[in-house]
């Protein structure tokens, strides 16, 4: 499924596709930066790009770009198995290049539609790190409730143990 979101401040389309193998490489390129901060995941900082890649892309994984150019990635999967498996969660990135545009936001859009074609009936973000405000505040926008506060629950390299939030929203 390909959906069209108009850019922020742009009359450029950005296209959210399935990620394909062969777009490994661009994928990687904008995981490595995020996940070797370690600030957002609680993804090993030192974590190899095979493995990295094998995380992000057990799953449905997608590509958000503008005229060929990869501006984010996301997956989307079941929460839980068995009895969980009709609550997906997801995760986004986004290209250093490409923060503050809007894309974020296109790429859950895009994955808060495809979560209820699929028939999920709700989605849930189980470990926000409270101090990264922008997800926060664009989770919250789109009607993410924090249901759950995990105190101290995430060791931030710059601001120490910090606490993780679980967010859900009800698709139905």
């Amino acid at each position: 499924m390909q959906i069209r979101t108009p850019k922020r401040h742009n009359p450029a389309a950005l296209v959210i596709r399935p990620a394909a193998a062969a777009d490994q490489d661009a994928v990687w390129a904008m995981l490595e930066p995020v996940f070797r901060a370690g600030e957002t995941y609680v993804i090993d900082p030192a974590i190899g790009r095979d493995a990295a890649l094998a995380y992000w892309y057990d799953a449905r994984t997608f590509l958000a770009e503008d005229d060929g150019t990869p501006l984010g990635t996301y997956y989307l999967r079941d929460n839980q198995p068995g009895g969980g498996a009709h609550v997906c969660n997801a995760g986004f990135v986004t290209a250093p290049a490409a923060q503050g545009r809007g894309v974020a936001r296109a790429m859950l859009d895009h994955a808060l539609v495809t979560a209820t074609e699929l028939g999920y009936r709700a989605m849930q973000f189980n470990f926000v790190v409270a101090t990264n405000t922008r997800a926060v505040a664009t989770w919250q926008r789109a009607g993410f409730d924090i249901v759950g506060r995990l105190p101290g629950a995430f060791r931030h390299p710059a601001h120490g143990y910090v606490d993780a939030l679980v967010m859900y929203k009800d698709l139905t």
